[in-house]
């Protein structure tokens, strides 16, 4: 119930447009009512009255009904479907508000597929619970309350027994119904996201499924799925069928009991004999707005299975909070040309939970100090924790113990989006979205022009790239950019830290699987985008290092060397091992 109550609270912005739904689904219900009723008795009536005259209301009737059950069926349509597509754009605007603070330290422990599911099938099934169940459940039960009156002008018996039978029919089929479909739609729910997360997953490893020759076990893995899916798919479908085929008994039953009920109500004169005919019609009419209860009950299973995985992603506490009131960002007017802020990481820890509950130290009592201008340089094997460094800068995680200053002050006083523009990334993986080249360029500043494009472009050593393509900025680069080698999509992402122009820049890997000719040309590039701004740069590859104004040496979380290039070489430390291993004068055995 508390679930249902927290989704219902999504409605509070669209309440007149539910209740205009509501009162539309009524009229349709009862304009069918009068319709049929005022059919049957305008004929009974005809038989029996000799002037035309006579019937002239009743015939107006009958027209105005028909107009009105078209008119109020087509309308209630309309508001509820757009009723029900705002709160589904709202309630999509509002999951992933809710998901992007939770990146990427939550959202890591869920499969990709899985939380796509959840954003969009998951949200698109809330639909039902808007559309087929809160509007249907109440338009029931007013048109019941309104056929139990009616039946009372004639008797309460007519009216007792009509109730009972829309009861029967608008609770007892679909409790029927709902527990033989019991965990049925939980399951085809669950069943259904590991689906998408399995096929997005297999698309997205497609190159080494094939290259290792296992496409035949994705295939079967995707169809086990599957078929446990259609599996519940065929029994919901055996149990609608159930219900629709009891639905109709029940009709049949409520007509063929007022009629068998009313006519010895004729015959004592109790009722007129021109109202026999309507009553069964009446009736009969009136199971058009409870039969829908069987369906919004199930509709009702699965809204509810999908709001709680909804929940269970966007009611996750974020591992990093919002800091209120914010702080002013740091060098926010600086004049152009200023050498960037002043970065220090003051004995940081940070540790990992694991999934069997214990704590994975990944770092552990890091502490530097970068002035504004200067080029620090993290370096150690992998797993070392250089990619952590960074993300602790961007505030990806917070430290479990120690404090980052930027300016002097603690990172955490900053407002996310305020720190985060302060920092341009360069990393192995950096992201390029399925566009074009400029589309890609100008999600670092959306209004930069064409020149300031331009001139990102040469110093990122791309331009005569772009200009050779067919059709320049706006050549489309496919998913991730895979359609541009590796060292076009480095520059290409350069080029954007450039266009950014932030005054802390990190570099993650920025050259690694690449060749020795690109490598050195994106590290050109890097040394262009590096002038004037305070760098961290974390890598394996001991290249260009001479550039660097300190050298810090990660093995296992810990700093077990720092200096300059020269310095540590004449030390007989890791970072001499490393670098002699890399330049071939050191053979491991």
């Amino acid at each position: 119930m508390k679930l249902l109550l927290r989704l219902l609270t999504f409605l509070r912005p669209f309440r007149w447009q539910v209740a205009l739904a509501i009162l539309l689904g009524c009229a349709t219900v009862a304009s069918n009512m009068g319709l049929l009723g005022m059919a049957a008795y305008l004929l009974a009536a005809a038989a029996l009255a000799p002037l035309l005259v006579l019937l002239t209301l009743p015939i107006y009737l009958v027209r105005l009904l028909a107009v009105a059950r078209a008119v109020s069926r087509y309308t209630e349509r309309l508001v509820a479907h757009d009723v029900t597509f705002r709160l589904l754009a709202q309630l999509r605007i509002w999951v992933y508000s809710r998901l992007e603070p939770l990146a990427p330290a939550r959202l890591l422990l869920y499969r990709s597929g899985d939380v796509l599911t959840r954003l969009v099938a998951d949200v698109e099934e809330l639909q039902n619970l808007y559309l087929r169940v809160v509007s249907p459940f109440l338009v029931a039960v007013l048109m019941a309350i309104l056929t139990f009156g009616f039946f009372t002008l004639f008797s309460p018996v007519l009216a007792w027994v009509a109730l009972a039978l829309l009861v029967a029919a608008g609770r007892g089929v679909p409790l029927l119904a709902n527990a033989l479909a019991r965990g049925v739609g939980k399951r085809q729910l669950a069943l259904r996201a590991a689906l998408n997360a399995q096929i997005v997953e297999s698309i997205q490893g497609v190159q080494d499924i094939l290259a290792c020759g296992r496409s035949g076990d994705q295939r079967r893995k995707i169809a086990d799925l599957d078929h446990a899916l259609a599996q519940g798919q065929r029994r919901m479908a055996c149990i609608t069928g159930v219900q629709q085929a009891l639905n109709d008994l029940l009709v049949n039953l409520a007509l063929w009991t007022i009629l068998i009920l009313a006519i010895p109500l004729v015959v004592t004169k109790a009722i007129h004999g021109v109202y026999l005919a309507s009553l069964t019609l009446v009736i009969l009419a009136s199971f058009e707005a409870v039969q829908p209860l069987a369906q919004a009950l199930q509709s009702l299973g699965h809204a509810l299975a999908a709001g709680e995985r909804v929940f269970e992603v966007v009611d996750a506490a974020p591992q990093v909070r919002e800091c209120a009131p914010a702080l002013p960002i740091p060098g926010e007017h600086a004049p152009a040309g200023a050498c960037g802020p002043l970065l220090e990481f003051d004995q940081v820890h940070f540790a990992y939970p694991t999934s069997a509950g214990e704590v994975l130290e990944v770092l552990e009592g890091i502490s530097l100090r970068m002035p504004p201008g200067s080029r620090t340089a993290v370096v150690g094997p992998s797993g070392s924790g250089k990619t952590t460094v960074a993300r602790l800068a961007l505030r990806f995680w917070d430290p479990t113990h120690g404090i980052i200053r930027l300016d002097g002050q603690d990172i955490r006083r900053y407002g996310l989006s305020d720190l985060r523009r302060l920092i341009g990334v360069v990393a192995q993986d950096t992201y390029l979205f399925n566009g074009t080249i400029r589309g890609n360029l100008l999600l670092a500043r959306p209004g930069a022009s064409d020149s300031e494009i331009q001139q990102a472009l040469e110093q990122a050593q791309l331009a005569g790239f772009i200009e050779q393509l067919p059709a320049g900025l706006e050549t489309w680069i496919g998913e991730q950019g895979l359609r541009l080698a590796g060292g076009e999509r480095q520059r290409l992402a350069i080029a954007r830290v450039l266009l950014k122009d932030a005054p802390l820049l990190i570099l993650d890997e920025a050259t690694a699987n690449l060749d020795p000719l690109t490598e050195q040309a994106v590290l050109d590039a890097l040394a262009v985008l590096m002038q004037g701004r305070t760098t961290l740069m974390m890598t394996h590859r001991l290249v260009a290092m001479e550039r660097m104004d300190e050298i810090l040496v990660l093995d296992r979380g810990r700093i077990s060397e720092r200096g300059t290039h020269d310095q540590l070489l004449m030390q007989d430390g890791l970072y001499r091992r490393m670098f002699e291993v890399q330049n071939g004068m050191l053979v491991l055995p």
